[in-house]
């Protein structure tokens, strides 16, 4: 541990030496703080290899010990250093990162013990809010660009009920109506259930009306957790999120969601689908010198509370390979535990700040905390739980993909207000924003189609290629899997090719019935996994 605790003469010096050579990079950095041994040393600076941002990080500590300050340095360092930021404002602090910070004496004595040159400094901010709810830039996103497999894993819909939304979008898509709002969606799932519209899915196993209530009923619940105001046009373009200001310093992207823990469903929701938007339409362009995006998750336990196991996956799938897009993203959560192990596997830099062990719930999470970090000379499981506000103990990955040493740190102090900028400056940001102009006013609804939806026969082309062959492919299989009836000794092998097309559409004969049920589910899950990973068009 560090000195003070009994060590040997000398033990000190070697944990300076071993700190100051292990956080020494030759490229550009960002300063976290300085080593404690005891007290302060302001000759031992503990930072981060900027170009380790898109290896993923990890800011974890119990409430009240600085972890929303330490994502706010982080950020405003990175925004610096002309890589944009975005992060979701849960309480309204960050806002504060648009307003120039104020020295008073604690800060100007705290400054002062790190030895950090503290200069006031504002940020280039822009606020955003989900479906125009609030002060900032709108953020709205269609239920077609959505997609029916995030929205099936957030409605917790099972594979059969998974694979029926798939067709609902499939059938949307083919006949030219639109899925913008949830309403829309609402509106094609009733027409699927009534005597007219049965015969648009007969051929690829129908949708029963049981299904069709079990996913209106769903949509009920998601839109009155207020996921409805998210829904509808213009829709969002990801790329926006990537821009810098004139003068060269990354933007800052803060999504105000006051009252999240109300309404966790819509949070990890947007979440889920801004980033996978972001790795569906982002290049690959391997390690980059310098992240194209930094995306900060505050509140991450919310993202994983509750999720079923295909929602982790989809999770766990964009944090491992995202990165090859150069995006880096960094969890703020209370517990290492709030993440899955494959999540916690993939992240490079650590920021633990103190946890505390009341309970034998929190002993244990602590112990599991302790288990992830490299062996040190520290008594982690004692130093956990000794940390000062405003104190973390730091790992980060080198410039060669090495963990470095674990250091003890007393963080620097951001450049910016740490209150909430006042009502009129967030105001003047949204007023200047030439984003605003882009999205501010919502797309008047668009009409469906006045003619009745033509019939699989006579249905347009499916707009996506791939789509369309999988589907073809799948109703060639419908067509091999379905008994054929004995023929009538007088027909000829041509009229009997020709009379199987209506014969799959007989609902008379039980075995067929059944044949093609199981290739409506079959067509389903190929849909599903077509849809999954197609990129907004």
């Amino acid at each position: 541990m560090a000195s003070g605790s009994g060590e040997a003469p000398g033990a000190a010096d070697d944990v300076r030496a071993t700190v100051r050579e292990g956080y020494a990079f030759s490229g550009e950095t960002v300063e976290l703080g300085v080593l404690v041994d005891g007290e302060a040393v302001p000759d031992v600076p503990v930072r981060i290899p900027v170009a380790m941002f898109n290896r993923h990080g990890l800011v974890a500590g119990a409430t009240g010990t600085g972890k929303t300050r330490t994502l706010q340095l982080l950020a405003e360092q990175l925004s610096a250093l002309s890589v944009p930021v975005f992060a979701p404002d849960l309480k309204g602090d960050l806002s504060g990162m648009a307003v120039a910070g104020v020295a008073d004496e604690r800060l100007t004595e705290r400054t002062q013990d790190i030895g950090q040159d503290w200069r006031p400094a504002a940020c280039s901010v822009t606020p955003f809010v989900l479906g125009g709810v609030g002060t900032g830039v709108p953020i709205r996103a269609s239920v077609a660009d959505f997609g029916p497999v995030m929205l099936a894993k957030v409605l917790g819909l099972n594979e059969t009920q998974e694979s029926s939304l798939a067709l609902v979008f499939h059938h949307a898509e083919r006949t030219g109506r639109p899925l913008v709002t949830l309403e829309d969606l609402r509106q094609v799932v009733h027409r699927l259930t009534s005597a007219e519209g049965k015969v648009d899915l007969e051929d690829l196993g129908g949708l029963s009306k049981a299904t069709a209530g079990v996913i209106l009923r769903e949509l009920v619940v998601f839109a009155d957790a207020g996921a409805d105001v998210f829904f509808g046009e213009p829709s969002f373009q990801v790329t926006d999120l990537l821009a810098t200001a004139a003068d060269g310093r990354g933007q800052v992207s803060l999504l105000e969601l006051p009252g999240v823990q109300d309404r966790p469903v819509l949070f990890s929701t947007f979440l889920m689908y801004l980033l996978r938007r972001l790795f569906a339409e982002l290049p690959e362009v391997g390690d980059l010198p310098r992240p194209k995006l930094v995306f900060f998750l505050d509140e991450a336990h919310l993202l994983f509370a509750d999720a079923s196991k295909d929602f982790l996956e989809v999770v766990t799938q964009t944090v491992r390979l995202i990165r090859s897009k150069g995006v880096g993203i960094v969890f703020v959560t209370q517990s290492p535990t709030d993440l899955p192990d494959a999540v916690l596997a993939q992240l490079g830099s650590r920021v633990q700040h103190q946890l505390r062990a009341h309970t034998p719930a929190d002993a244990k999470a602590l112990r599991s905390a302790v288990s992830t970090y490299p062996h040190s000379s520290y008594d982690l499981a004692a130093v956990l739980t000794q940390l000062a506000t405003g104190e973390a103990v730091v790992t980060v990955l080198s410039e060669k993909g090495a963990p470095t040493p674990v250091a003890w740190t007393r963080l620097r102090a951001p450049k910016a207000s740490m209150a909430p900028a006042p009502p009129e400056v967030l105001q003047s940001l949204v007023a200047s924003s030439p984003l605003t102009a882009k999205y501010a006013a919502a797309a008047a609804p668009t009409a469906p189609p006045a003619a009745p939806a033509p019939s699989p026969e006579a249905a347009p082309p499916v707009r996506d290629d791939r789509l369309a062959e999988e589907a073809g492919r799948l109703e060639d299989q419908l067509r091999e899997r379905s008994p054929e009836p004995e023929p009538a000794p007088s027909r000829t092998p041509r009229s009997r090719r020709r009379s199987r097309a209506p014969r799959r559409t007989t609902r008379r004969q039980s075995p067929l019935d059944r044949a093609a049920g199981e290739a409506g589910r079959t067509i389903g899950r190929e849909v599903v996994r077509i849809l999954f990973g197609k990129r907004r068009r």
